[in-house]
């Protein structure tokens, strides 16, 4: 709030609104005719209001709308590395079950080594007897290639999440 004045809304409001690039609030107050037609000419913002509560209304609508939306983790899935194949023209494929979840194609994975993150990384195919899978389910076996990344070791543990953006509000 840059300024809260009796009275109705006057030129000097609309010039102000318009340096710091605001909207003016009135309450039970209308603009004078000079003031109006600065604020169209300007493209200032002036909304008017009888009722309180549609103010507070209208102003966590608007605050809700600048929040950045909350990053959260979901966690889909757990596979163990079995064995990993190396193949010249690709690179290294891990041979994986999955232990518990479902492994997602459109996931990443975080590669648990000892108890430590070794790296997150995209999933590059994913595959169920050589055939293209969206998703793999809890107990079965698929081939996984990382986009980017070739180390894997036979014990790996890949851990296969999704980032969800979720809307905050403010209350």
């Amino acid at each position: 709030m840059l300024q809260a004045t009796v009275g109705g809304v006057t030129e000097a409001d609309v010039q102000l609104a318009d340096a710091s690039d605001a909207v003016i609030i009135g309450f039970n107050v209308v603009p004078d005719e000079r003031a109006r037609s600065l604020a169209e000419d300007l493209g200032v913002q002036v909304r008017r209001y009888e009722i309180i509560y549609q103010v507070t209304d209208d102003l966590r609508k608007a605050l809700e709308g600048m929040l950045a939306p909350e990053k959260r983790e979901a966690t889909l899935g757990r596979a163990v590395v079995q064995r990993t194949y190396s193949i010249s023209r690709l690179g290294v494929i891990a041979g994986c079950r999955v232990i518990s979840g479902v492994i997602a194609r459109n996931g990443r994975l975080r590669i648990i080594r000892d108890s430590r993150i070794v790296g997150e990384y995209g999933i590059d195919s994913l595959k169920r007897e050589k055939d293209d899978a969206r998703e793999v389910r809890d107990g079965l076996e698929c081939g996984i290639k990382l986009a980017g990344f070739n180390d894997i070791k036979e014990g790996d543990i890949f851990e296969c999440y999704r980032v969800e953006e979720v809307a905050r509000t403010l209350s």
